[in-house]
């Protein structure tokens, strides 16, 4: 049996390593291969607003996350002592697959941590376009790291090409969003994660990431107002400029 303090297999992702095999990432153009010129915007605040400048000296360090593997039958046996901690009986009939239950969704609610953003953005495509593209009302939930409850909304994504004009596939903005939200997360930093993301890996002239979410430790317990929603947002190097995001706000209001 082992403790909790043992080196049981770390998983070690650098930012910038491909997993072997990565589907749907076969075809197009690696964004590694340009790095973009400079954009005459006002772009000139701080390194986490340097979309479409350009030069890894913009950039903000990549470092390596250390996650340990899902161990399910500790998970199990967790939630097991939790039914036991709240008065219940975890062998009782309608509780005796709970921890397995629990434990397997678990797996599913934080199968993002460790992942690398390049797995679904390393592949674009040499399109010339330099005007906006959005993608809009991208279903998601991620789990509240502070009470472990869901939270759930819809985010929108939009970015401004690089100087080449290259493109990703609209699919790969969406498995972004899932790749940050499947994990123990809080809304301000998903939304931060996924803007410097784009940035980082497509060196975008511009980006701007706007999530809407509806938090269960607000609903169903502490304050208890259900249907209130929260609103983050982030903008990078064009979207800085008043135009572009009132531009890029308008698109995403639109029909409502």
């Amino acid at each position: 049996m082992t403790s909790d303090s043992d080196q049981a297999q770390t998983v070690v992702r650098q930012a910038g390593e491909l997993n072997a095999g990565s589907s749907g990432l076969d075809q197009g153009t690696s964004p590694g291969s340009a790095t973009g010129s400079n954009v005459s915007d006002n772009t000139t605040g701080p390194e986490r607003n340097g979309a479409g400048n350009g030069g890894e000296a913009r950039r903000r360090p990549n470092r390596p996350e250390l996650v340990r593997p899902f161990d399910h039958d500790r998970v199990a046996r967790a939630v097991r002592e939790l039914l036991i901690g709240i008065g219940e009986d975890p062998d009782r009939e309608g509780l005796r697959k709970t921890p397995d239950r629990v434990a397997r969704a678990y797996q599913e609610a934080v199968e993002g941590l460790g992942r690398d953003p390049a797995e679904v953005l390393t592949t674009v495509f040499d399109e010339g376009h330099d005007e906006m593209v959005l993608v809009r009302d991208i279903d998601f939930s991620s789990l509240c790291e502070h009470h472990l409850v869901v939270f759930a909304g819809k985010a929108h994504v939009a970015y401004i090409p690089n100087e080449k004009g290259q493109i990703t596939g609209l699919s790969k903005l969406a498995r972004l969003v899932d790749l940050y939200a499947r994990r123990p997360q809080v809304q301000e930093r998903l939304t931060s994660q996924v803007a410097d993301a784009l940035v980082d890996v497509l060196d975008p002239r511009g980006v701007m990431v706007v999530v809407e979410a509806e938090h269960l430790c607000m609903s169903m317990r502490g304050v208890r107002k259900p249907g209130a929603t929260t609103v983050t947002s982030a903008v990078r190097g064009q979207f800085l400029s008043p135009a572009t995001r009132s531009e890029g706000m308008s698109l995403i209001i639109r029909g409502r």
